[in-house]
């Protein structure tokens, strides 16, 4: 009995022997699996180590900058700043490096960063290592950044971060583009998901090259101690950033310039639903200038439209087509210009096609019906000598229906399909087909180069910003001969009758310049109701365009243009618009308007003059004779309206914003809309502007203070607007 009672009394103490021999068993095994294997559950030991002491700093590339065709920059990165305040004294890191004064360090900053002294105070006083010091600490300029570090605070410090930027704001925009902050998933080479904040382009030329201009960043790795510092002697891994490329355009900030100024007063002016202008060098194929409305900022991205109008626009183009539709002709050896016909209306089948004057202008000859832009010509024309394949065959000779292949996306084809009679007629004066800008440009080429046809060009040329070495440039492309010289000269003498001539039904006569040789066709095409089947009814329910060129000997300019119903004034906003750019390119080039040399404006180059001396920069410009507004009596600039690189002549205005908090209000009477519109934006104030002309009126005072929350009202005047309709 007392052996089976010592018997049971060892069994616990044996079981708990051999429980704890086999738990030291086991924690042994896996020490040593630990200790031994270099592979641990499926991760390495030696990697997993090496990274927890391993950081890795991306750096950064730079996106490429985006310029005109003279090296003004027309998109860049920019750096912004947050103001950041050290806090905590003991840190190890920033050892004496804090804010040892709240009170003198609030109100210090208050005045700069437009915060009061009570918010500042609280948030210096709070229990953190460090804190931004917001909102008026977001986002600030380098001007406003060595503003504060010339206080020479202690424990404030500045965070760099890069953002796009486009210097000209609404510039150009839908060829630029913009580019944006946006998240991007990456994995590294472990395959692990890494999420970045990136600069992506999401229109125009930011889009399409977005691979070459936001480059490939590098990365710095290093061993670390606990403390944040890299460990002496230790592997240090450096890759260098690539940054990206930068693009050249074909575009001229100044003939933009002259552009964007008139699609502007137009706009404000005629209020059509749309306006596109755009000027191309007719010896290169090069677009000189490209602008529309409505348009956007693409610091703001108020876009109402993703379309660039110059390629993804089609439209039924009107009575410009009859260059093409004559051109045709003159190529089939059909075309005499003597030939004549009765004009006002023609029948087809159970359709009438009309002349824009319904009574015509009775029996006319062919050459006369291109001039009065006559529909019943082109009826007489096809009807008589041309087949529906020769159209069709010459139009897509001339490019329509097809691509043009400009360095610009999304660009569409147009459609030039007729079946019937009556659309073929239709067709030969630009009804029922669609063209687009960029086609119509590349067509009135084949006018300025004697019969061969240039490829546009928009990107100039892309360079490669970390080895200065050419990435890609562009070179005229010319066609073989499409067609002949005779036609060539026959068809500029056409469009030079139709602007010069003199009689009742010449029909480009608004478009006249005394001592410039324009020539052009007008069109005033209906617009296509696709929910009614219809064409639409009304005054100004048109697309009014213009297609041209100067000067008429030697070509050197080509310019066309198209507006969609405008509220008032007819084809009134297009002509005045297309004139004005065209006398300003004029002197701009130096095809001079006047019969002698002497006569000739000097023009003046502007430079930057952001941060400079006002004193001096204002001296230079008037001994010049450019007409300098100084806005405040600051003794830096910050602010200038015209751009670096643009060429202003003699008596023209440029407006500077120096670093004065009080502003006072011009007087801007005489000034144009131009010009007014320079001021708001300079200075960020709202305007209204009434008319068309130059200012008769304004309600803040001259000498007054401006404040930002105002709204400046300006009259304008001008008694003379034309409310003629061409064709």
């Amino acid at each position: 009995m007392a052996k089976q009672t010592t018997k049971k009394m060892w069994k616990i103490p044996m079981l708990t022997y051999f429980i704890v021999i086999i738990c030291f068993l086991v924690l042994y095994i896996q020490f040593a699996y630990l200790s031994l294997s270099p592979v641990v559950y499926g991760i390495n030991i030696d990697d997993f180590a090496a990274s927890r002491n391993t950081v890795k700093t991306t750096i950064k590339a730079n996106r490429g900058t985006i310029y005109d065709s003279t090296g003004n920059i027309l998109a860049l990165n920019v750096s912004s700043y947050t103001v950041i305040a050290y806090l905590e004294k003991s840190s190890v890191y920033m050892q004496d490096d804090y804010v040892k004064d709240i009170e003198a360090t609030a109100n210090a900053l208050s005045p700069l960063l437009n915060m009061s002294v009570e918010d500042l105070t609280k948030l210096l006083s709070e229990d953190k290592y460090q804190v931004e010091l917001g909102p008026g600490g977001r986002g600030i300029t380098e001007l406003k950044k060595e503003e504060i570090e010339a206080l020479n605070l202690s424990g404030i410090d500045f965070e760099e971060t890069k953002k796009r930027y486009y210097p000209n704001g609404d510039f150009a925009s839908y060829v630029i583009g913009y580019a944006k902050d946006k998240e991007v998933t990456t994995y590294d080479e472990n395959e692990e998901q890494i999420t970045s904040t990136e600069i992506v382009g999401e229109l125009g030329i930011e889009s399409k090259y977005n691979d070459l201009l936001k480059g490939t960043d590098g990365y710095l790795e290093y061993q670390q101690d606990k403390y944040g510092y890299k460990i002496a002697n230790t592997k240090e891994i450096s890759i260098e950033a690539e940054n990206g490329y930068n693009i050249y355009l074909t575009l001229d900030a100044n003939i933009q310039r002259f552009v964007e100024t008139e699609i502007k007063n137009s706009q404000d002016t005629f209020n059509p639903e749309w306006l596109t202008i755009n000027v191309m060098d007719a010896k290169t194929g090069d677009i000189l200038a490209s602008s529309s409305t409505p348009s956007f900022d693409p610091n703001v991205r108020n876009l109402t439209s993703y379309e660039n109008p110059l390629v993804s626009l089609a439209y039924e183009p009107g009575s410009t087509m009859k260059i093409y539709t004559y051109m045709c002709a003159l190529e089939n050896n059909v075309y005499d210009g003597n030939e004549t016909f009765m004009s006002g209306n023609y029948q087809v089948g159970n359709d009438t096609v009309n002349d824009w004057n319904l009574y015509g202008w009775g029996e006319i000859s062919f050459d006369k019906g291109f001039e009065y832009s006559s529909n019943v010509g082109i009826a007489n024309l096809i009807e008589r000598h041309l087949t529906k394949k020769q159209l069709r065959e010459c139009y897509k000779k001339y490019g329509f229906g097809e691509t043009t292949d400009i360095e610009l996306s999304r660009e569409v084809t147009g459609a030039i399909n007729f079946t019937y009679q009556i659309e073929l007629i239709a067709a030969g004066f630009g009804q029922g087909i669609t063209t687009t800008p960029i086609q119509n440009l590349q067509a009135l080429t084949l006018l300025s180069n004697d019969g061969k046809m240039l490829t546009p060009h928009i990107v100039d040329k892309i360079v490669n910003s970390n080895t200065d070495e050419i990435y890609y440039e562009s070179k005229t492309e010319a066609t073989e001969q499409i067609v002949t010289s005779s036609t060539i000269n026959k068809i500029k003498e056409l469009m030079y009758n139709t602007v010069q001539g003199t009689d009742a039904g010449t029909t480009g006569y608004t478009y006249r310049i005394d001592n410039l040789d324009v020539i052009g066709k007008t069109g005033t095409a209906q617009i296509y109701d696709a929910n009614t089947g219809t064409y639409q009814v009304g005054d100004n329910a048109y697309i009014y365009s213009f297609a041209g060129m100067f000067p008429y000997d030697d070509p050197e300019i080509i310019i066309y243009a198209s507006m969609k119903k405008p509220t008032n004034g007819k084809s009134a906003g297009l002509y005045k618009a297309v004139k004005s750019i065209m006398e300003s390119i004029a002197k701009y080039k130096n095809m001079s308007l006047e019969t002698s040399d002497d006569t000739k404006l000097p023009i003046y180059e502007i430079s930057s003059y952001i941060n400079k001396n006002t004193t001096d920069i204002v001296s230079q410009l008037q001994t010049n004779n450019i007409n300098v507004i100084q806005l405040g009596l600051g003794n830096k600039i910050i602010k200038q309206s015209i751009l670096s690189g643009s060429k202003l002549i003699s008596g023209e205005k440029i407006i500077l914003l120096t670093n004065d908090n009080n502003i006072l209000m011009p007087n801007v009477i005489n000034w144009s809309r131009a010009d007014i519109t320079n001021l708001c934006n300079i200075i960020g104030l709202s305007c209204n502007i009434n008319g068309y002309g130059y200012a008769t009126s304004q309600d803040i005072t001259p000498g007054t203070v401006i404040n930002s929350d105002s709204t400046l009202n300006i009259v304008l005047t001008d008694k003379n607007i034309e409310q003629t309709s061409t064709q």
